[in-house]
């Protein structure tokens, strides 16, 4: 079997010779969103500051404006003559020796060079009998420096800037920066079509009865739709395809004409009515089977290739809840994104802490293990997490219940309590 690691970097070289080869970039198709519906979706183009930022030297303090040549030692008096506020610039005309009240915020004069905190002056003392309609003597209890307090025009964006590359994953802090730039649409690259389908005589759809005990309702579907839910796609459902060569030909066939990704939950086993990867070698062909991981063994990576232009990526997922989890979190998310055009910079890095066991662990040694667990702190603050004893890939409640995987090498054994353990806490609890 490949190892977990050596199954991700033989995803990422083929889509990285997808990128190159089969489906370019620069070929395709670009969606122009409202700034506010652009969250996680791939930037297509660079964004280039359209002014300065700040547009105009802007005061980092509340306090004083000085004039340019004004005396700024300790006990110098300077001569107060109007105000500078957010949005209402002062404009009249100053001499050396004066300067204006202004606030965090707001323009400095192009006569001043210099701002000083009011702290540093006589304001205090005196602020009850100022009238600020006339001017009036401050006095510095401090020296001051010239360039003091001032937020240069231009001094953290420039015009012209490139402020976001192309490639970018869109988070609510490059919202923020476009919308401080007035950018209010942006161009993204059209989301790719990712199908799923679920393959079993005994699944049926939630939302109708169970007609038999042998009959189980299926969730894998909602699962992996949710576990895609952040990302920049186009999710196409097929259904659930029964245990049947010709009915699963069908669905894979249709789906193949219409998808730029195809994801499948259970069928990929070894068994007399798994029936897919019979499917996947006829249509294209399997990159990859089976994995030394532990739950999702039976992980396939391969392509559907037949009469298409260009190829379509295929995950075939186990068929347990679990399996479907780890291998969409491990291999099918990452390859989406970097599929979806991230830069490699912002394609998910999966959060991992390290955390002392307090209850023992059982493992034999052939497989990277993925056990369910609790994270939490002790009293000290340091991080501990507790093992389920139950491991098996079946268990939905105890996925529900925990919030992290405990995660071993594939050579490690047992575990004893009190050790450190290496711990991937759920993602959906950190976003």
């Amino acid at each position: 079997m490949i190892t977990m690691e050596e199954l991700q970097a033989a995803i990422q070289q083929r889509i990285d010779s997808y990128h190159i080869t089969d489906f370019p970039l620069q070929k395709r198709a670009v969606n122009t969103l409202e700034l506010l519906d652009s969250l996680n979706h791939i930037l297509a183009q660079d964004i280039a500051s359209p002014f300065d930022v700040p547009r105009q030297n802007l005061s980092a303090m509340d306090g004083y404006a000085i004039v340019k040549g004004s005396e700024l030692s300790e006990n110098s008096t300077i001569e107060i003559i109007g105000e500078s506020q957010a949005g209402n610039a002062y404009t009249g005309e100053t001499a050396s020796g004066q300067g204006v009240r202004i606030f965090t915020g707001a323009v400095v004069p192009d006569c001043c060079d210099t701002v000083i905190m009011q702290e540093n002056t006589n304001f205090a003392d005196i602020k009850a009998t100022v009238d600020k309609s006339r001017p009036y003597d401050i006095k510095l209890t401090q020296t001051a420096k010239v360039d003091s307090n001032i937020r240069s025009q231009g001094e953290e964006i420039e015009s012209g800037e490139a402020v976001l590359k192309i490639g970018k994953r869109l988070n609510p802090a490059d919202i923020s920066l476009l919308a401080n730039l007035g950018i209010s649409q942006v161009n993204v690259f059209q989301p790719l079509v990712v199908g799923v389908l679920a393959t079993g005589d005994e699944l049926v759809a939630i939302g109708n009865e169970l007609q038999s005990l042998a009959q189980i309702y299926n969730s894998n579907t909602p699962t992996l739709k949710s576990l895609l839910s952040d990302l920049p796609i186009t999710i196409r459902d097929y259904g659930i395809i029964p245990d049947n060569l010709e009915q699963t030909t069908i669905a894979v066939n249709e789906a193949m004409q219409d998808c730029d990704v195809l994801i499948s939950t259970a069928g990929v086993s070894v068994g007399d009515y798994d029936f897919l990867t019979t499917v996947i070698e006829t249509l294209g062909q399997i990159n990859h089977y089976k994995v030394a991981m532990k739950p999702g063994k039976p992980f396939v990576f391969g392509e559907l290739n037949k009469n298409l232009d260009k190829p379509v990526l295929y995950f075939g997922l186990p068929g347990n809840p679990l399996s479907t989890v780890v291998g969409t979190l491990q291999f099918v998310i990452p390859a989406l994104w970097q599929m979806s055009g991230a830069s490699v910079s912002e394609q998910p890095m999966p959060l991992t802490i390290k955390a002392k066991l307090i209850s023992d662990i059982r493992k034999s040694p052939g497989r990277k293990d993925f056990q369910r667990g609790v994270l939490s702190r002790d009293d000290t603050g340091h991080y501990q997490v507790e093992c389920f004893s139950r491991q098996q890939s079946h268990r939905i409640k105890q996925l529900s219940r925990a919030n992290c995987f405990i995660v071993l090498d594939k050579d490690s054994g047992n575990v004893a309590a009190g050790n450190d353990v290496v711990v991937q806490p759920f993602p959906w609890l950190h976003r």
